[in-house]
């Protein structure tokens, strides 16, 4: 994906031959290049308040996400996971504006914190997770350096990137079902319907409320249905908390109704709390793993949401090339490093920038707008912990069924590509496990173009990966054998 002869008429310096640009420009014209890129500060600033509302759900997600205990029992506090995702989202946004010059929003990365909550949690605690996402932003900052990404990018074949995408969005609207009560652990079943079966509680009917809310404005391509929806569901929650309709004790996260002031000083107490060592108990595989799972969840996502976004925005060719692609991959990257010390989790740039796209965004001041809003959530901390987990965890759920629409990329008649595509995508929620699933994936893919004579066509990059997964599966066999413990 070469940049080199790119001169689209949309670069951040050349209006283009012919294109006359306006004499006497203000500053913010000038930096932003607004009337070259054909926009108005007015669009902008639309724009820039279009991709805020779509995205705001995240204020709410991420911190249900995160929510659980690590390895030593320890919780993250609401409010200081609500203060961390603004900021951190706030200043990732803002450096992409200001220095990346696109129309691009950064936040946490739903796919980036199921890994942390699902997998690294479980075996570290939670600044050694945040180490680790620390980790993963870096290594994607030196793959944009070196220019590996496209080596990486091209490796990696199509269709199970597609699948990549497609099994995470069945994982997070696994963990949308379940923290809203919808699923639960059975006595006979591995899963069941509610507690016993059914559905039990008004939160979990207020859950399903508000899901289909959503569809149905989705359906009617109303913007910032996932926001509207939410909303719409908190204000049901609070008048049916008021009237005493529902028991606060049947509320997961606590009664929907605000304690004190809806204006608060932001808790910044999760902030740098970041360790790199102690990893020494889950040993350097699964160090290793991780860190790849976080770069795989991050990165090729970031790749083509960027790309998808620019070619909206006009700033990108007919093949996918676009001007400072490697300077938006970058910034991408920086923002798992910011959201790491921050305590949210990795920041990626969200196709929710799409919205403030179709409102006429074509440059960086619509990010700054954006990131500016999200900074002026850190001061609104009370009214967004009144949101219950319920109605959030909706929005889940509709995330997962939008990435599953990667589907129709899939050729499914051929088998040799239907094969690792449907064991990556079911493997992740089934074992609850990302890497499992990418691994399966990987793993059946090499097989099965082996198998098919075609094994010369794989490429070493994806045979050294398959030796990794191989590895990764029979790690415990391996040391079994070799009498490590």
């Amino acid at each position: 994906m070469t940049q080199q002869s790119l001169k689209p008429a949309t670069t951040a310096d050349d209006a283009g031959a012919g294109t006359r640009v306006p004499a006497g420009r203000s500053w913010l014209d000038r930096y932003f290049h607004i009337s070259p890129r054909r926009s108005t500060v007015a669009r902008e600033v639309r724009g820039g308040v279009t991709t805020f509302m779509a995205m705001a759900y995240i204020l709410l997600l991420n911190p249900l996400i995160l929510s659980g205990e690590d390895a030593a029992g320890n919780t993250l506090g609401r409010t200081a996971l609500i203060t961390a995702t603004a900021f951190a989202a706030a200043l990732s946004t803002l450096l992409m504006g200001f220095f990346g010059k696109v129309p691009l929003a950064l936040a946490a990365g739903l796919s980036v914190s199921g890994v942390l909550a699902s997998q690294v949690a479980p075996v570290m605690t939670w600044p050694q997770a945040m180490g680790m996402c620390v980790m993963y932003g870096v290594v994607i900052m030196l793959l944009v350096v070196t220019g590996l990404r496209e080596m990486i990018m091209n490796a990696i074949p199509l269709a199970l990137k597609h699948a990549i995408t497609m099994g995470i969005g069945l994982f997070v609207a696994l963990i949308g079902f379940y923290k809203a009560g919808f699923v639960h652990q059975g006595e006979a079943t591995p899963v069941t319907l509610g507690p016993a079966g059914e559905l039990a509680g008004w939160p979990v009917l207020l859950f399903a409320v508000t899901l289909l809310a959503i569809f149905m404005l989705q359906a009617r391509r109303v913007p910032g249905a996932i926001l509207i929806g939410i909303l719409g569901g908190t204000v049901l929650a609070v008048g049916l908390n008021a009237f005493g309709v529902i028991d606060p004790k049947q509320w997961a996260s606590g009664a929907p109704e605000l304690h004190g002031s809806a204006v608060s000083m932001p808790d910044f107490s999760v902030f740098g709390d970041v360790e790199f060592g102690g990893w020494g108990e889950v040993g350097a595989m699964t160090v290793a793993m991780i860190v790849f799972t976080l770069v795989l969840a991050g990165f090729f996502d970031a790749m083509a949401t960027i790309i998808g976004v620019g070619t909206e925005a006009k700033l990108a060719d007919d093949k996918g090339r676009m001007p400072g692609l490697s300077r938006a991959l970058f910034i991408d990257g920086a923002g798992g490093a910011i959201g790491g010390v921050s305590g949210a989790s990795g920041q990626t740039v969200f196709v929710e920038s799409a919205t403030g796209v179709g409102e006429g965004a074509r440059t960086g001041l619509s990010s700054v707008v954006t990131g500016v809003f999200f900074a002026a959530c850190l001061f609104f901390t009370p009214l967004t912990a009144i949101v219950p987990g319920e109605v959030a965890a909706a929005a889940l759920v509709v995330i997962g069924a939008m990435m599953m629409m990667n589907a129709r990329h899939v050729d499914w008649a051929d088998r040799a590509t239907a094969i690792p595509v449907f064991l990556t995508v079911v493997i992740m929620p089934f074992t609850y496990s990302i890497t499992a699933g990418v691994a399966a994936g990987v793993i059946s893919y090499v097989a099965i173009r082996t198998a098919e004579g075609k094994a010369r066509e794989i490429g070493a990059f994806m045979w050294g990966l398959t030796l990794v997964f191989v590895v990764y599966f029979a790690l415990a066999p391996i040391e079994s054998w070799l009498g490590v413990h």
